[in-house]
């Protein structure tokens, strides 16, 4: 997933470029904001999962070094039991959305692309996210017995 992400940069920034250089010419890109929003959502959706294993996410922990390192552990252990949970729903509710949108026949504007793909990837993210977060909180609380 986190190549794919990468790719969807790639191309967002690939995209962006092109259109610029043709925008000097008067040949803009038809539906350059739209795809690049499209993929926006793959990017940031997809790398979800893998920046939590790397730790890139933002953590203010300067109170929590303080503290003993099985309350540490604990409280960790909560954090990423509760962000599971809230990424499990978002998970579930973007399935739902999904749906609907493609019950809907709902396409994005320009390009008249089916936007409902992009939002189960959406669901795909938070769900690979959720199941990092879960073994997070699973060590976490292994490490207050161990």
């Amino acid at each position: 997933m986190n190549q794919i992400a990468a790719l969807a940069i790639v191309a967002m920034m690939l995209l962006t470029v092109a259109d610029v250089v043709l925008r000097w010419f008067r040949c803009p890109i038809p539906g350059s904001y739209e795809m690049v929003g499209l993929l926006g959502a793959v990017f940031v959706s997809f790398s979800l999962a893998q920046t939590a294993l790397d730790k890139g996410h933002i953590a203010v922990d300067f109170f929590l070094q303080r503290l003993p390192h099985s309350l540490q552990s604990a409280i960790g252990g909560l954090n990423s039991l509760a962000g599971t949970i809230l990424f499990a729903l978002a998970a579930w509710h973007a399935v739902q959305y999904a749906a609907d949108l493609k019950t809907a026949g709902e396409v994005s504007m320009t390009l008249q692309i089916p936007t409902y793909p992009f939002v189960y990837g959406i669901a795909l993210g938070c769900g690979m996210l959720c199941m990092v977060l879960l073994i997070e909180a699973i060590e976490s609380f292994l490490q207050i017995r161990g």
